[in-house]
């Protein structure tokens, strides 16, 4: 069953601003459920809007990897924070939430391009270490997910605007 936005005021009704929410955003909240237990983590992402997702990049071995390998179905949100709005009482926001499911690349190639997607929404002089990272030295033991989005929505302020 899907809800309806109640605050229609706030409502992020275009794809293109969504994506903009999502590759703006400094890292996404992933929630997960394990053996019954729900389980959360904040990663550092790239969002691929021709592809509809999500590279992260994690450990090779963890509590998160064998809850995603059990059940690779995810909800997250990716969160543009603008901070508290004085005198107003409220909070300048803007947000997407999102449905996927998470797979992980085997394919080296497509490691490098994930990888390297990731370096170019996350650093502000990518080319410093984009050599250096993408070596085929420590691609094989790195461990990279894509979320495949299938359902989003988002929410903001109405001062706030794109």
């Amino acid at each position: 069953m899907r809800f309806h936005l109640r605050r229609k005021d706030k409502e992020i009704a275009d794809p293109q601003t969504m994506a903009q929410v999502l590759g703006r955003a400094k890292y996404v909240t992933l929630a997960m459920v394990g053996r019954g237990e729900p389980y959360l983590v904040s990663l550092s992402h790239a969002y691929d809007e021709g592809e509809g997702c999500i590279y992260f990049h994690c450990a090779g071995e963890g509590k998160k990897l064998e809850i995603l390998r059990a059940n690779p179905v995810v909800w997250g949100q990716a969160l543009l924070d603008y901070g508290y709005h004085v005198g107003e009482c409220s909070h300048l926001y803007a947000s997407v939430m999102f449905k996927g499911r998470v797979e992980f690349i085997e394919d080296s190639e497509e490691k490098r391009e994930a990888l390297g997607l990731m370096i170019e929404a996350l650093d502000p002089e990518p080319e410093k270490i984009r050599d250096r990272l993408l070596s085929s030295q420590g691609l094989p033991g790195t461990v990279v997910g894509r979320v495949r989005i299938e359902y989003m929505t988002g929410k903001k302020s109405p001062e706030v605007e794109f």
